[in-house]
């Protein structure tokens, strides 16, 4: 049994490491994690370091284990993640952007980025795959100047968004199928920006499938919420589950490319039935709207008090791109706590980057900014402006624990001292 000193020896330095990990806690709150739409957010090129030694380490077959689409996504968020960058750098400065972002495009069209889709489906392998990549081929576009864009990407982008266009001008669905029998709105979603991105760097070509979708999309929206639903009949489009956060994040981040208007109606509804503060300790995103509880799968992750970490890390982008400056500075706020970043004079990586994936979300959020739209109108704020406080307490509260037991020993000691009689005078004391 260790000794009263041996404990000591122990206690004080778990004290010390307590205390300044709840001090960092409280800087990482404090201090900026974004940098809205005009420049580039602090640590992401970092971010996007770590990402590119760990795709070129695995990273990506690793993914795809997880999840049907994890080689794909954690290359395209990776690729958008440089378009972003590069939007904010000036055009002679792009190379480094503009070689990533190729890259990371070649990977979606090869067979390991083909490989979980389906060539059968109209368009071939899918809408989930053809309007991803064709978002980040026009990304890439969108970083060289308009007469000096590589002529065979300016033709594979016009090719393949005709493919998408007709595709939805045949559909009776708004939604085209992501996997034989299956459609997710969301897909459709990132397909018709990318519609709508085409018409903004090359002759317009796509108005009138844009508006038709939009008019579709509208009479077949969730009774329960108003907002796209999350899963959709494969032949009618008419909604068969309800709106769900990990669609509703990303369905956000691109409406607002598509239709600003019918984008800020959708948003406000989606914060006002998604956006909670659970325990009173920051905003987080729901997966199922405020009063409804769901089962959780391999997209929303563990649902936690019903929050899902992976709709709320996105929905830090789609607030981003709405100009709701409060809530993206809070989600990213809350993403330096939870996340445990690690920092090294390189890279830096969430979760001790055990899950590459989740920083190629959150490096993608942070660097949202609209590509179409380029002044939404920003909502009316509904975060508070005191929503560190409750965190801040708590952590107060946890770097001070430690302490306590030695404060009350001390405490005590005192008063024993205080109530002890004086001792008595004795002789030769100068009285």
């Amino acid at each position: 049994m260790l000794s009263h000193r041996s404990r000591r020896l122990v206690a004080v330095p778990v004290a010390v490491l307590v205390s300044l990990c709840a001090l960092l806690g409280a800087v990482r709150l404090v201090v900026p994690a974004t940098a809205g739409t005009d420049e580039e957010p602090p640590g992401v090129r970092r971010q996007l370091t770590f990402l590119r030694e760990a795709l070129d380490d695995g990273a990506g077959d690793e993914a795809q284990g997880m999840f049907p689409e994890g080689y794909f996504f954690l290359h395209a968020l990776y690729g958008l993640s440089w378009v972003e960058i590069g939007m904010r750098e000036p055009v002679a400065e792009r190379s480094t952007s503009l070689r990533e972002a190729r890259w990371a495009l070649g990977r979606l069209d090869s067979p390991a980025g083909r490989a979980p889709f389906s060539p059968d489906l109209t368009p071939p392998y899918g809408v989930f795959h053809r309007g991803w990549s064709n978002w980040l081929r026009g990304g890439v576009l969108s970083l060289q100047p308009a007469g000096h864009r590589d002529p065979a990407e300016v033709r594979r982008f016009s090719r393949d968004s005709a493919a998408l266009g007709a595709a939805f001008d045949a559909s009776r669905s708004p939604y085209l199928q992501a996997y034989p029998g299956q459609a997710w709105p969301v897909d459709s979603t990132v397909a018709v920006a990318s519609l709508r991105l085409h018409d903004t760097l090359l002759p317009d070509r796509f108005t009138e499938t844009v508006q038709r979708w939009l008019r579709d999309v509208r009479t077949r929206l969730d009774p329960r919420t108003g907002l796209l639903p999350h899963r959709t009949d494969p032949d009618t489009g008419d909604p068969i589950e309800v709106a769900r956060g990990t669609s509703q994040s990303v369905i956000q981040r691109f409406l607002i490319d598509i239709d600003p208007v019918f984008a800020g109606e959708q948003y406000l509804r989606f914060r006002d039935r998604y956006v909670v503060s659970p325990l009173g300790l920051g905003p987080a995103v729901r997966e199922y709207p405020d009063g409804m509880d769901g089962p959780a799968d391999v997209d929303s992750g563990p649902l936690p008090l019903g929050v899902s970490l992976s709709a709320s890390v996105v929905t830090l982008g789609a607030a981003q791109v709405h100009g709701d400056a409060p809530l993206a500075t809070a989600l990213a706020g809350v993403s330096e706590l939870a996340g445990l970043p690690v920092d090294t004079p390189r890279t830096k990586r969430y979760a001790f980057g055990l899950i590459p994936v989740g920083d190629a979300f959150l490096a993608w959020s942070k660097t949202a900014r609209p590509w179409v739209t380029k002044t939404p109108t920003a909502p009316p704020a509904q975060t508070s402006a005191w929503w560190r406080v409750p965190l801040l307490t708590l952590l107060a509260v946890l770097g001070t624990a430690p302490w306590l037991p030695a404060l009350i020993r001390h405490h005590r000691r005192r008063r024993t001292r205080r109530r002890e009689p004086a001792a008595p005078a004795t002789a030769g004391s100068g009285r």
